[in-house]
């Protein structure tokens, strides 16, 4: 099922197909295109090529000179890419203000996020780094979701990318309604245990700053408050604190639950501890149980941690 209206992530225009790597070739991801397109309104940039790089091109690479990093030409080091590329991170940034999330290409000297070389002046390799272009982008944008796309293999990471670009996505809609305290308490509540699943510390704090929204600046706590949320849910959930959350909405259930479906229940959150299911099957059957008696389930059933994003993606099934 596509949605009515997608949501607008970066991404790096080699990931979608197009010949603009240095050597004239493409990485071409196919989970992007086949599923996240019908989600997602693509906004496409290859930083090497939009700052005047042929294609193909020589290969840059990122060089350390005394702790000032700069992207220069493997074979000649005094062609230096390093203030055009963070510009155009920091340009990208501020012209697309309404972007939830930025998919990268791994490696990549410009757009990589995770684990890219970083070498001696000599050509030794001596850390992993960030490129240029993705640094300037998260410094301009530090509540942006950045995911590689090799690590959307990973199904906890996959997931949990997912989610932060969601959850961004709501917090823009409801600065577009309107900031209100009242509307900050809405979102907070819809939150709660989306947040407790991945840090209970954060799941505390920003219950603090709810309860004190009398403060006269309530934007300056908005602020805080988004950079708390989007800081915690970076950290990928852990399966104990998981369990933790499907037990404390297992509690909305105690008067209502049979003793064999409580059985059931339980069965089914000790067999995703252990990792012989996926979280998709505990999260469906407190659903199913919620849903019956909705009208007395409602706060339960607001809670975004049940449905953080349109179930058809059906990521869930894959979290062990």
């Amino acid at each position: 099922m596509t949605q009515a209206v997608k949501i607008p992530i970066g991404i790096s225009r080699c990931l979608l197909g197009e010949n603009v790597r240095y050597n004239g070739d493409h990485k071409h991801n196919r989970f992007c295109t086949s599923v996240l397109s019908d989600y997602f309104d693509f906004v496409p940039t290859c930083p090497e090529v939009e700052i005047g790089m042929s294609v193909p091109r020589k290969p840059i690479r990122l060089v350390d000179f005394g702790n000032d990093i700069r992207a220069v030409e493997s074979d000649d080091p005094s062609k230096d890419y390093s203030i055009p590329l963070q510009q155009k991170g920091h340009d990208y940034a501020t012209g697309n203000n309404d972007i939830c999330g930025f998919i990268a290409t791994p490696n990549s000297p410009s757009c990589g996020v995770f684990g890219v070389k970083l070498y001696l002046p000599n050509g030794n390799p001596i850390n992993k780094t960030e490129g240029l272009f993705a640094r300037a982008l998260r410094r301009a944008n530090p509540l942006l979701p950045i995911e590689e796309s090799g690590r959307l293999n990973d199904a906890g990471l996959r997931e949990n990318f997912i989610v932060r670009v969601f959850t961004l996505y709501r917090w823009k809609q409801m600065l577009e309604s309107g900031l209100s305290a009242a509307a900050l308490v809405d979102f907070h509540s819809r939150n709660k245990y989306l947040v407790m699943s991945r840090n209970y510390e954060a799941y505390k704090t920003l219950g603090r700053m709810v309860a004190r929204l009398d403060k006269p600046d309530l934007k300056k706590t908005a602020d805080t408050y988004i950079e708390t949320l989007m800081a915690a849910l970076a950290v990928p959930p852990k399966r104990g604190s998981q369990c933790n959350v499907l037990q404390h909405l297992m509690g909305y259930l105690k008067h209502e639950l049979s003793g064999r479906d409580k059985q059931e229940l339980l069965a089914s959150i000790e067999d995703y501890r252990k990792g012989i299911i996926p979280l998709i099957v505990p999260i469906a059957l407190l659903r199913h149980h919620f849903e019956k008696e909705a009208e007395q389930h409602t706060y339960p059933l607001q809670q975004h941690y049940l449905a953080p994003y349109p179930h058809e993606l059906g990521l869930r099934s894959h979290v062990h």
